[in-house]
């Protein structure tokens, strides 16, 4: 396999130290869905030489509005290994890591234990989110965190900021409430910069309504869980936006740690 002739485009813009670093960094992403998969192809197409994988679902016929590994010929299998089965496709030479969990407390040390240079959180539930970030900010681990993807249509409207800047997202004013109460972080009046970027969205999100349609408020007959299977609509447009940010986070952090020169 020939790595340069695959990823010498890449070489183009970072330089070969650049390409070098990707090619031997080892990259994480937890949840291999909407966002998540987005976020593992683009790295896989930047040459990054390892790649871990982390999630426990499996694919089913309503991902194939927003994830990329959703076909008809992948319904069934598990998220990590249909994904791992592109990037090899991708790029022969890559490593790729699957650890077939969902993140939680209890198995952290698996994720950790794999060395990763820069982690991508796509986690949609809160309590494991909070403890991946509360970890990787007391450890001082790379970490690039993700809002909520449902809802959006407008993807001029997505953006980066610090975790603790962040608008417009009600799951992360949901996350900083718990790790200011439960793990204790600076998120008070005097918020402090986290050094955590995350990638978000500020538009007003789409609710489904119980007639069918859609609305710029919650209806308030509807009783079910807001997320992208039974809840907020998705479409690929968004969720791939979040991931290209979280990607290019990710790359960005890991040649400014390695190699400070080759980015601003």
């Amino acid at each position: 396999m020939n790595y340069e002739a695959r990823f010498g485009g890449i070489g183009r813009l970072y330089g070969t130290r650049g390409l070098d670093t990707l090619r031997n960094s080892r990259m994480a992403v937890v949840g291999i869905g909407g966002v998540g998969s987005w976020a593992a192809e683009a790295l896989a197409r930047s040459g990054v030489g390892t790649i871990i994988l982390m999630d426990l679902d499996d694919l089913c016929i309503t991902n194939t509005n927003r994830q990329i590994h959703a076909l008809g010929t992948t319904i069934g299998q598990s998220k990590t290994e249909a994904m791992a089965i592109r990037i090899r496709d991708i790029n022969p030479e890559a490593e790729i890591i699957t650890l077939d969990n969902f993140y939680t407390e209890t198995n952290a040390k698996k994720l950790f234990g794999t060395a990763p240079d820069v982690i991508i959180d796509a986690i949609d539930s809160l309590s494991p989110k909070a403890h991946l970030i509360a970890s990787c900010y007391r450890s001082k681990h790379s970490l690039i965190t993700c809002g909520g993807a449902g809802g959006r249509t407008d993807p001029s409207k997505i953006e980066i900021a610090d975790l603790s800047r962040t608008k417009g997202d009600a799951l992360l004013s949901n996350l900083r409430s718990k790790l200011k109460n439960d793990y204790g972080l600076p998120l008070g009046e005097k918020k402090r910069n986290l050094k955590i970027p995350c990638i978000f969205s500020q538009e007003t999100p789409v609710y489904p309504t119980c007639d069918g349609e859609t609305s710029c408020s919650r209806d308030p007959g509807f009783q079910g869980k807001m997320g992208c299977d039974a809840g907020f609509g998705s479409i690929t447009h968004i969720t791939g936006t979040f991931g290209f940010f979280a990607a290019s986070s990710a790359i960005k952090m890991l040649l400014n740690k390695k190699i400070p020169s080759v980015q601003p």
